[in-house]
Parts: C-alpha cells; sequence; structure tokens
C-alpha cells in the first residue's frame, strides 16, 4: 500500500513550489490567494465535493505521498483494462453481426467507431488533468465506462450499441490521464522506467482483450466478454478509491477549459521538440501499424501457409469480417508480450541517457528490424519472429523517450502535450493501416516492407534534424546531431558509471538538458 513517506518524496510538490515562486509567475492579490486556499482546503477532504477521501489519502504539502512500485503497477493495470474496452468487439464482429442480424458491412464500422470515441475524448477529455484533482477525473473515467458497458451487454439493437460504443470509447482515455500524472510523480531519475510500466500496461491490454473475447466467444455467448469487462472496470474502481491519493489541480484558478483548448492549439504549432516528437511518432506508428496489419497475409501465404486462405484482395478487403485467422496466426501476437515483459529495462535504460539519445538508439534499432523483415521475411519464420520482437522493444523505447522530451516541455501542461503527442500516434496508426494494406493489393507483401523501412527512415531523419543541444525555440540544429551520435558511441561509459553519474554528466550540460532531458524546463511557468 502506497502512504507518506518523508524520503524519496514525490517531485511534484517541489516541482510546482519552484513554479508558483519563479519571477514570471502571476501574482495573485491576497483575497484571491485566501480564497483558492479556502476551496482548495474544503474539497481536499471530499471527492466531488461529497464523498469523504480515506483520511491517509488526502494531499498534505508538507508530506507528500511516495510514488513506489504498487501504485506504478496498478496505474499499469488499470491502463491494461481501460485501453481494453477498445478491443472487445473486435475478434467477436461476426457474433455480433449474427445477434444484430446485420451484415458484415455494416459490422465491420464498429471498430472504427469506438476508435474515433477515443479520439475524441483524447482530444477533449484527456487535457482535463491539468485543470481538475486526478483522482476525481480518475474515478469518474472508469465509473462512466464501466456503466456505458451495461449497456453494451443488455441492448438488443445496433444503433443502440453504436452509440454507446462510441461513448465508451470516449470514456477510455484513463490511460492519457495517468501517463502524465506517472511523469508529476516519478523521480527523475525514474521517470522512464515508471512511464514504461503504465505503457507496457497499455499495449497488454490491446492484446489481453482480443484474447479473451477470442476464447469466450469460442466456448460461451458473446455478452459474457461485456459482463467480465464490467466486473473488472467495478472491482478497479474499487480499488483505485482506496489507493490513488488525492493530488491538487496543477492550474488552480489560473485556467478555464477554452484556455486549456487554445494553449493546446498554441502548443501543437510553437514547441519545436513537440512538434519534432509528434512526426517521429506518426512515422514510427505508421511503420508499425503497417507491419502488423500486413503480418498477417505474410503468414497466410507462401512459404508459411498457416491461413487455409491465402492472402487476396477478398481476403485482405474483409480480413477483420470473415475471420480467416488460424489458431497459430492467432497466438502469433503473443510474441508482442516480450515487449512488454522488456519494458522495465528498456525504460531503465532510457534512465541512463538524455531522452534524445535513447530516442536515437531506438530509431537505430527500428532501422535494423526493419531491414531485418524487407530481407528476411518470406524466407525463414525466425526472421518473423527475431524481427517482431525487435519492433516491439524499441517501438516501445521511443515512444516513452519522445514522450519525456515532450513532457519536459512545461510540467504544469503536461496532460495538454500528451493529448497532443498521442493524437500524432492516431494520425500515425491510420496512415499506415491504410497505406500497408493499399500497398500490399497493389504491389504484394514485399513493397510493403519496403514502405515501413521508408517510414522508419522517415522518423530518423526528424530526429536527426533537431539535436540535444538546441535551444527551446530553436527549430533546425543539424550540427549538433553529429555531437548526439557521439554521445550514443558512448552509451557504454554512462552505464559503467551508472544513472547517478549520468545525471551529473548532463547538468554540467544545461543547453543539452533544455532540449530533452529530465525536466529541461521545469523551471519555467508555461499556462
Amino acid at each position: 500500500m502506497e502512504g507518506k513517506s518523508s524520503e524519496n518524496r514525490s517531485p511534484i510538490g517541489t516541482i510546482e513550489a519552484a513554479i508558483d515562486s519563479s519571477p514570471d509567475s502571476k501574482s495573485d492579490s491576497e483575497p484571491e490567494k485566501t480564497a483558492k486556499n479556502a476551496i482548495t482546503t474544503a474539497s481536499a477532504s471530499k471527492d466531488f465535493g461529497c464523498i469523504p477521501i480515506p483520511r491517509r489519502l488526502r494531499y498534505d504539502p508538507s508530506s507528500p505521498f511516495h510514488f513506489g512500485m504498487f501504485l506504478n503497477i496498478l496505474f499499469g493495470v488499470t491502463s491494461t483494462f481501460s485501453v481494453a474496452n477498445l478491443y472487445w468487439c473486435q475478434p467477436i464482429l461476426i457474433e455480433l453481426s449474427s445477434s444484430f442480424d446485420v451484415s458484415y458491412d455494416e459490422i465491420s464500422k464498429l471498430p472504427t467507431l469506438i476508435q474515433a470515441g477515443y479520439a475524441t475524448g483524447l482530444l477533449f477529455i484527456s487535457p482535463l488533468g491539468d485543470l481538475v484533482r486526478r483522482r476525481q477525473l480518475l474515478l469518474i473515467l472508469v465509473f462512466v465506462s464501466a456503466s456505458l458497458t451495461i449497456g453494451l451487454a443488455l441492448t438488443p439493437n445496433l444503433p443502440t450499441f453504436q452509440v454507446l460504443s462510441f461513448l465508451v470509447g470516449a470514456s477510455s482515455v484513463t490511460p492519457q490521464v495517468l501517463l502524465p500524472l506517472t511523469a508529476d510523480l516519478a523521480p527523475p531519475t525514474r521517470r522512464a522506467t515508471a512511464m514504461s510500466i503504465v505503457f507496457s500496461g497499455l499495449l497488454f491490454g490491446i492484446l489481453i482483450a482480443r484474447v479473451l473475447s477470442g476464447i469466450i466467444a469460442q466456448f460461451a455467448d458473446w455478452h459474457i466478454t461485456y459482463w467480465m469487462a464490467i466486473g473488472i472496470q467495478w472491482v478497479l474502481v474499487f480499488v483505485l478509491f482506496w489507493t490513488v491519493p488525492d493530488y491538487p489541480p496543477k492550474n488552480t484558478g489560473e485556467l478555464g477549459y477554452a484556455q486549456i483548448m487554445w494553449t493546446m492549439a498554441k502548443f501543437s504549432v510553437t514547441e519545436p521538440v513537440l512538434i519534432q516528437g509528434c512526426l517521429c511518432n506518426m512515422g514510427s506508428a505508421a511503420a508499425f501499424s503497417s507491419f502488423w496489419v500486413t503480418l498477417t497475409f505474410l503468414l497466410g501465404g507462401v512459404p508459411y501457409n498457416y491461413s487455409t486462405q491465402a492472402p487476396s484482395t477478398a481476403c485482405a478487403a474483409k480480413v477483420i469480417t470473415d475471420n480467416p485467422y488460424t489458431l497459430i496466426i492467432g497466438l502469433f501476437g503473443l510474441i508482442g508480450m516480450v515487449g512488454v515483459a522488456l519494458a522495465p529495462l528498456v525504460g531503465r535504460f532510457i534512465d541512463f541517457l538524455i531522452p534524445w539519445q535513447a530516442s536515437l538508439v531506438a530509431c537505430i534499432g527500428l532501422l535494423l528490424f526493419q531491414i531485418v523483415q524487407v530481407v528476411g521475411n518470406g524466407l525463414n519464420i525466425a526472421a518473423v519472429v527475431i524481427a517482431t520482437v525487435g519492433l516491439d522493444v524499441f517501438r516501445q523505447m521511443l515512444e516513452t523517450s519522445l514522450a519525456i522530451s515532450i513532457f519536459s516541455i512545461a510540467p504544469r501542461a503536461r496532460a495538454r502535450l500528451n493529448a497532443i503527442y498521442i493524437l500524432s500516434l492516431f494520425i500515425g496508426q491510420v496512415l499506415g493501416s491504410s497505406a500497408g494494406t493499399k500497398v500490399f493489393l497493389a504491389y504484394g507483401w514485399r513493397a510493403t516492407a519496403a514502405m515501413t523501412l521508408g517510414f522508419t527512415l522517415w522518423a530518423l531523419l526528424i530526429l536527426l534534424l533537431r539535436g540535444p543541444e538546441c535551444e527551446r525555440y530553436t527549430w533546425f540544429g543539424p550540427t549538433n546531431s553529429l555531437k548526439g551520435l557521439w554521445d550514443v558511441v558512448c552509451i557504454t561509459r554512462h552505464l559503467r558509471r551508472g544513472p547517478d553519474a549520468s545525471k551529473v554528466g548532463r547538468e554540467e550540460n544545461v543547453t543539452s538538458e533544455v532540449a530533452g532531458g529530465h525536466g529541461g524546463h521545469d523551471s519555467e511557468k508555461v499556462n
């Protein structure tokens, strides 16, 4: 159980205190300060103004909560079963079409509708993490998604099911509240490790939803899938209520919802670190999505023939609705578990470096394994396995390191920055899935693999255009990237000296820290 501790305290109180005391901070009049303090004190003892918060979980600035492994793992598990809401339906689309007596074409739109709901919640709900208490936001999101899922288990018609699915998708953005919160609470020397655990929980949710839903539909009624999801989410509401500490809002009285939306738009065009990270993320996500979409066709055709139906135009167009997967192809996705299992190690590796260096290592790793799959896939199944594991590991490494760089821009705006960042991931996935399918149908699997290699090269080039020593508002710095390459060559020396020594080395280079290091802009007041 997490508790308050005088040692290893969360840095959030210290960071926010430093921000509020900075010369650039807005100074409130004494009546305004008194009113703010009264509001904070009145609401600190209750959730939603009426439900008492357990005393040991109430925020006390003199004794911040310790962010330990238990709370970190709980955040990961919550991410798992929140994001699973987006994928329960995918293995049971045939059963749903039969139950609602509709065509495959109609039911095949359901996954897209759920993802559209998730994108809506990402854009309009997750930024509230910069405005309200995160404990209350987490509780209400899980409560609402659990309640809406009851409708999915009971509704007798497709239109109602579609509306509820959209709303469930919109309320399942809990992981995008947890990621910025984890970045706020984790100590700087363990931030990447902590965020990797939450990221891995999110990835595990995608996998476990498809596996569990498919197994249940095979041996029982599809409704049981949703009743199971309801039960899990209600358990999470109970556990979160009794374990998640209450943290104060980060922008009390300073910003309204309209200002939150406006600053998101402003960040998306004025922050070079954010734009660079989003463009890299889009390229990497497009390559990763294209790889997984076309992997089924590769395994189902010559020389593997793991599917009874060889890849063709009809197979590609109806891959979801006609479900041509065999058990072997379905279980092949479990290889993704390797990347999930290695997440803490990947995060620890990132903690030894400044994030830009970790991103560079990840891009180079992705490039190497993309070459493996371009050359080796179709020749031997070992090449497919090796490429799959390598791409999973380095994709997660890149996603985490880019997030840390972006979160360093403004600690009080991390929820907004995360919303923009994850939106770029969505765009990349849509681009990769669409382009991958079209290229496969027109030119075959080898051309698709070459395209994914091109997406990866795009991410690497974008990263190299702006090196780790650039000032905050410098858009290009290619010569500095060469020094970054040399720093990556010296990774062994950093690892040998340990994370504390590496941190000292980074502190000696303030300019490098500003570009992408932990807390590079933490001293700045950004609304």
